[in-house]
């Protein structure tokens, strides 16, 4: 073992040890430590005993332990305790030294703690790190942003224990200054949600319309995991289908009341804040809200009727068609959320490269999938391309799909199964391919109650009018405009 460690890593809980591990697996030695030192021995006798690992029993000790520059890595619960260990840190620290965030941290954070650290000469990566357990030990997706400065420092620890395409590419590169790391996976997280909720809406279409069981589904999601919809997600949905306990399928047994951690709310409330339509990725978290009003909905079940279900066409071909909506729908989801990030790298001045991250998220990662590739490779054709919509290839596959597309979201809507997320990716589709859409009107009804203004149709863009409509107004109208 080295007589001073390559890096540091403070937080010993599932993503922290699996990483350390990670980490001695590649050849680096490493300082582990956790604010209850009990935890540090006992990994010390465990799982970490024979390898390159040694730990600290205080913060001095631990930065004592460690090469300069030092490197020290933060998994701890996002929030105050980050800025917590930042102070305890900073007292022992050298001008230079580098501290990295991998927490599920808001990138607003991240923003302020690069220009804190910045202005007293130390160096700050917030990193988004994917892939959960597995991921962490045997090679996440990593997104680090923050000090420029510090990642030729780290690139080499960073990309020798994150996941690797086929070709050996590893899925790590800077993403960008400030918060952009921990933007990309907030985007990324997302896109979790949106494609989880895809998956459960086409498993409640295929339960409660088709009557299929889950050892049906089981093979129909085996089939799927091996053409276009090849991915994680849809792997682990087809092992969930097949576990069984006691001779009966287990996910029938578990609560529907789904949980959250935030993420997917932030990048609702950001899409928000730039103006971009994100419906597909809202519907998912408000999808998981509603599931936690379950004791509210089972009352509602008791005294609000809705259709009776009846499916009389022909299984198979319709599941083909839930087939074609789901993937469909993953198109405009990954569609929306680029969308986002382009519009939030004009915000914050960041120089997002758009097929890397596709690149980042090919493995590791929750959201990892072969369609990634032609993410990758759209943006590698066009690295102006506005929207994936407008792709050669994702065009060609929604206009294919749309037919079944269609299929499924009518017929969930005439049997009364809710598919939110279907829907409302169908609609944008539809609203983004129409040229022109009802806001005509809206801008009228604006200009009415509130003199808000209005641009025409026959004048040129950026002149804006208003008219007295009820001939009592006036001519004063809104000093301001928002479109």
């Amino acid at each position: 073992m080295k007589k001073l460690s390559d890096i540091g890593l403070v937080g010993l809980a599932v993503m922290g040890e699996n990483l350390i591990l990670n980490m001695a697996s590649k050849g680096y030695t490493v300082t582990a430590y956790n604010r209850s030192i009990e935890k540090v021995d006992s990994f010390l006798a465990g799982r970490a005993q024979g390898q390159t690992i040694r730990g600290a029993h205080s913060v001095e000790e631990f930065v004592a332990s460690l090469a300069r520059p030092r490197k020290i890595m933060l998994m701890v619960k996002a929030g105050k305790a980050v800025d917590d260990f930042i102070e305890q840190l900073i007292g022992f620290l050298d001008p230079g030294d580098i501290i990295i965030d991998g927490g599920n941290t808001h990138f607003p954070d991240t923003n302020r703690r690069t220009s804190y650290l910045e202005s007293k000469g130390f160096y700050f990566i917030g990193t988004g790190v994917s892939g959960g357990e597995e991921g962490a030990l045997k090679g996440p997706s990593i997104m680090p942003g923050g000090s420029a400065a510090a990642w030729p420092l780290v690139k080499d620890i960073f990309q020798a224990i994150a996941a690797k395409v086929d070709d050996g590419s590893p899925c790590c590169d800077w993403v960008g200054e400030g918060g952009a790391g921990h933007f990309v996976k907030m985007v990324h997280n997302g896109i979790e949600y949106g494609d989880m909720q895809l998956i459960c809406e086409a498993y409640q279409i295929m339960k409660n319309l088709l009557g299929m069981s889950p050892s049906e589904m089981h093979a129909v999601f085996a089939e799927w995991n091996e053409g276009v919809l090849n991915s994680y997600l849809i792997e682990i949905t087809r092992d969930i289908l097949a576990f069984q306990e006691n001779n009966e399928p287990l996910v029938e047994k578990i609560l529907d009341t789904a949980g959250q951690k935030g993420t997917g709310k932030w990048t609702g409330v950001m899409a928000l804040d730039l103006g971009v339509p994100l419906t597909l990725i809202s519907e998912a978290v408000f999808a998981r809200c509603l599931s936690a009003q379950k004791d509210e909905r089972v009352e509602a079940s008791k005294v609000i009727r809705g259709p009776d279900i009846k499916f009389s066409g022909e299984k198979k071909a319709f599941v083909d068609d839930i087939r074609d909506a789901l993937f469909a729908s993953k198109i405009v989801s990954y569609a929306q959320g680029y969308m986002l990030m382009r519009e939030a790298a004009k915000e914050y001045g960041w120089n997002l490269n758009y097929g890397g991250i596709a690149l980042m998220w090919r493995g590791g990662c929750i959201i990892r999938s072969s369609f990634l590739g032609k993410i990758k490779e759209a943006f590698d054709q066009n690295p102006a391309l506005q929207n994936l919509l407008l792709d050669s290839h994702f065009k060609s596959v929604v206009e294919s799909a749309q037919d079944g597309w269609r299929r499924v979201v009518s017929a969930s809507v005439l049997n009364g199964v809710p598919a939110p997320a279907m829907s409302s990716a169908l609609s944008y589709f539809d609203g983004y391919r129409t040229a022109r859409l009802p806001a005509n009107l809206l801008q009228a009804q604006r200009d009415y109650f509130g003199a808000h203004t209005y641009e025409r149709v026959d004048r040129p863009r950026g002149e804006f009018f208003h008219t007295n409509w009820t001939g009592r107004g006036g001519n004063t109208s809104s000093s301001t405009y928002n479109v």
